[in-house]
């Protein structure tokens, strides 16, 4: 129970500033779709931003970060000096961003080249070079926030770490309205408000663990046991994350070839990636470290039913605004990027992008589900393979389908490698035996989950259709579109009660254990 009292204000707190944070990620786009539409300005600044990013996620969000935190809680409960580990770790990782910074402002072109080969020869790559040395350093705040962010969450504290992506999306709407106000260069001043986004990002942080009582000072680093104990434990995920961020690689180096098609794919990303990211904190933050402490343990019965529910809540969630993006992509790309630089036939191709990330959408989100099953028994290899076997499906679909699909082969590499992943986990989780079995309730809830998706899907296509002239007028399209998006979620509501997907009885159960 205790526990409970735990995870569900953490999941409350971290997930309404995620999706504070998404929203305003939105905003931002929206902005930039506008002020720069698809253009060359706009293609440099979405790959120069996203360089620091990946690195990003390979180094603090991913390997260094998923090592850092057990061992630092594990010192805090157990009160074994965790500020010196916190002080050792955060000059270790400090050090080492500093020299991969030197070392990509001297060889950015050969990175920006990796990154988007298709802009080499035209104005594209030196301005994505010039930029790319702007925006670097914003890798280094980042990275060093995102681990004091961890010592926040080991303590209890969520809310400035969970706010510290709306701060960057501020900032960066801030400059972009200022810019055009002051009538001065939009895409530049975009440019720079990166670190400095990244720099207040990191003071914000700083000082909310200094009140927490854990001020983290810089020492001279060493390479101490509890550093090589770290570096032993992030050496698989490291791995992992490697994949992905080839995985980023490879469908952005096919889309570079295709004017626009950055622009095109960053934007329709940004659309599913909307519920993607408060769907995966939801199961993050309440139902998988649930899963993970049954699994260890040894509560087969708790553990099956944590497995379950959370593929419920899942489907629950992801299913319907998967169908939304297939069934009226268009009406919502038009709607919320259609103005300014933005044209009619970049809403065309960026609604394709959308429909193909859409189907793929339950998949991204069942991973996580799935993963804890292999994580709780400490197997880090067997993910690690299935990561690879995904790689080379989406290397495979986004090479070999561009001469037929264009800009769009990359978007369903990304696809098909998220479910060909589902299929991996799930078909080697069945010799983890009852823990991983799929229950009754399960069973019934969902197919009908499906099928109320399904009838959603078909409502959202008649009312777009009857509703097309308000959708295509300036000034009340935006309201049209909110009362589309409502109907919507009535229908889908309606249709899972009278399916009986999910009981009111279930609800209400759901609601006394929360």
């Amino acid at each position: 129970m205790s526990s409970n009292i735990k995870l569900i204000p953490a999941f409350l707190t971290v997930g309404g500033w995620t999706l504070a944070s998404r929203l305003l990620g939105f905003v931002r786009d929206v902005m930039i779709a506008a002020f720069l539409g698809t253009g060359p300005v706009a293609e440099a600044f979405l790959v120069a931003f996203s360089l620091p990013n990946m690195f990003r996620r390979f180094f603090a969000e991913g390997a260094f970060n998923m090592a850092f935190v057990p061992m630092f809680s594990r010192k805090l409960e157990s009160g074994d000096d965790p500020k010196a580990f916190g002080e050792e770790a955060l000059s270790a990782l400090a050090a080492i961003l500093i020299g991969i910074t030197v070392l990509a402002q001297i060889f950015m072109p050969l990175l920006v080249y990796a990154l988007a080969s298709g802009f080499a020869g035209d104005e594209r790559f030196d301005m994505t070079v010039h930029f790319a040395r702007v925006t670097f350093p914003y890798l280094l705040f980042i990275s060093l926030a995102a681990l004091l962010s961890g010592v926040l969450n080991a303590l209890g504290k969520f809310a400035v770490a969970a706010a510290a992506p709306v701060l960057l999306n501020m900032i960066l709407i801030a400059a972009m309205a200022g810019a055009h106000l002051m009538g001065i260069d939009i895409g530049k001043t975009l440019v720079w408000s990166v670190s400095i986004a990244g720099l207040a990002q990191l003071t914000m942080i700083w000082f909310a663990a200094s009140r927490a009582g854990m001020t983290l000072r810089p020492v001279r680093p060493h390479f101490s046991p509890e550093l090589r104990r770290l570096a032993i434990l992030a050496a698989p995920a490291a791995m992992a994350g490697g994949v992905v961020q080839i995985n980023l690689l490879v469908g952005r180096q096919v889309a570079s070839f295709f004017d626009g098609a950055i622009a095109w794919l960053s934007y329709a990303d940004r659309l599913y990636q909307l519920p993607l990211g408060v769907v995966g904190i939801a199961i993050g933050v309440v139902l998988l470290p649930d899963l993970s402490r049954r699994l260890s343990a040894g509560d087969v019965t708790g553990s099956r039913h944590a497995l379950n529910r959370g593929a419920e809540f899942t489907l629950l969630l992801s299913l319907p605004a998967a169908v939304a993006l297939l069934a009226i992509p268009l009406t919502l790309v038009s709607v919320l990027f259609e103005r300014g630089a933005f044209t009619a036939a970049d809403s065309v191709a960026t609604a394709w992008a959308v429909a193909v990330y859409g189907a793929g959408l339950p998949a991204f989100v069942l991973q996580k589900v799935l993963l804890p099953l292999y994580f709780a028994r400490e197997d880090t290899r067997s993910p690690f393979k299935f990561a690879l076997v995904s790689l080379v499906v989406n290397a495979v679909v986004a090479i070999g389908l561009t001469p037929w699909l264009g800009f769009l082969a990359p978007a369903l590499g990304t696809t098909l490698a998220g479910w060909g992943m589902v299929w991996q986990l799930w078909y080697w989780s069945r010799a983890m035996g009852e823990a991983a079995r799929m229950d009754a309730r399960l069973r019934r809830s969902a197919p009908r989950i499906v099928v109320a998706s399904l009838l959603m899907g078909a409502g959202l296509l008649l009312l777009s259709w009857l509703m097309r002239e308000p959708l295509s007028q300036p000034g009340i399209r935006y309201g049209a579109l909110a009362l589309l998006v409502v109907a919507g979620m009535v229908l889908y509501g309606g249709a899972i009660l009278a399916l009986k997907a999910v009981t009111l009885g279930e609800l209400r159960a759901a609601v006394r254990r929360g």
